[in-house]
């Protein structure tokens, strides 16, 4: 079975242009493994962070709390299932001290 690319799959497709190359690799090595869900949650962990890079660009904090409580709840689920989360858990730490 040939391997997976943005050529020949639709949520790869979708997001290479929108995520960081290291998370296009995460969702890479997923998808090629047939984990389609598990690359869903990577991609809604990626949006939570951002969110919440907003909100605390917006001064938001209370909102961006919220955010990143969902992210480190999805980041655990990813752990559990033996999934590279270092990259994640490097942004998500990096927002969470930005956040009071």
């Amino acid at each position: 079975m040939p391997k997976k690319t943005s050529k020949n799959n639709d949520l790869l497709n979708s997001v290479r242009d929108t995520t960081s190359p290291k998370v296009y690799d995460l969702l890479l090595k997923l998808v090629n493994n047939g984990d389609d869900d598990l690359a869903n949650m990577v991609l809604k962990i990626d949006y939570l962070i951002e969110y919440a890079s907003n909100c605390v660009k917006a001064r938001d904090y209370l909102n961006g709390r919220e955010a990143l409580e969902g992210a480190k709840c999805r980041i655990k689920t990813l752990k559990e299932k033996n999934v590279d989360t270092d990259y994640l858990e490097y942004l998500f730490e990096g927002i969470n001290k930005k956040c009071k």
